[in-house]
């Protein structure tokens, strides 16, 4: 019988940060309620606590799942459709450990499905530019202040900044990069509800674009 995840890991971390994690159950029946969404391999997910990555995790095992069905034939593909996978997923936590666990752990799900649709390593470009995806879209911070943490769990005066990533021709990945305010700001919005991480590339408001074969995204830093 499996051991279930415990819901905390000390009664400190409970009390200073409410760290309180979900377990696989209710994981599970959550994203049962938007399903369809959960398989749509460019849907946007965020989790403004996502510990160490539970939701996320959930979502991208539906996700790298579609992508396996629909793209399992050809290596390219599913490498390509993989990473797109990945690049849908966001998560903001304010524990700098709870951070670099769910990077990991995503990391790693989609590296073992990668070697197993794919019967080889993924290349180390590859694997730097999975790696790189998710240190832009998995953030140590402050979901409420929309302010970047310090490893004191601390606000900073950095805002937030997440990357929107789309494949625009070919192998060619495209990045634009937003603060989380913004995206926000957007989101509150009635008439904008549909155009979170779209347009609106005025100065101050869209902050970096880059452009690039997406196997090379990690050279952009």
């Amino acid at each position: 019988m499996t051991k279930p995840t415990p819901q905390t890991k000390s009664k400190q971390r409970v009390r200073d940060h409410g760290e309180v994690f979900t377990n696989e159950r209710e994981v599970k029946a959550m994203c049962d309620l938007v399903a369809d969404e959960c398989t749509r391999i460019d849907s946007r997910f965020l989790e403004p606590a996502c510990g160490d990555g539970n939701f996320l995790a959930e979502i991208l095992t539906r996700k790298l799942a579609v992508v396996k069905h629909k793209y399992g034939r050809s290596a390219m593909d599913y490498e390509m459709q993989s990473i797109l996978a990945l690049s849908s997923l966001y998560g903001v936590d304010i524990l700098h450990d709870n951070v670099l666990a769910c990077r990991l752990r995503l990391f790693n799900m989609w590296l073992t499905a990668y070697k197993t649709v794919c019967k080889r390593e993924p290349s180390i470009d590859m694997q730097k530019s999975a790696q790189f995806i998710l240190q832009l879209n998995i953030v140590c911070g402050n979901a409420l202040t929309l302010k970047c943490v310090d490893d004191n769990a601390t606000d900073t005066a950095d805002d937030i900044v997440f990357s929107e990533w789309a494949f625009i021709t070919g192998t060619k990945l495209q990045r634009k990069d937003y603060t989380f305010a913004y995206l926000l700001a957007q989101e509150s919005d009635a008439t904008a509800q549909q155009q979170t991480f779209l347009t609106q590339d005025d100065e101050g408001i869209l902050l970096k674009q880059y452009i690039c074969d997406y196997r090379r995204i990690w050279q952009n830093g």
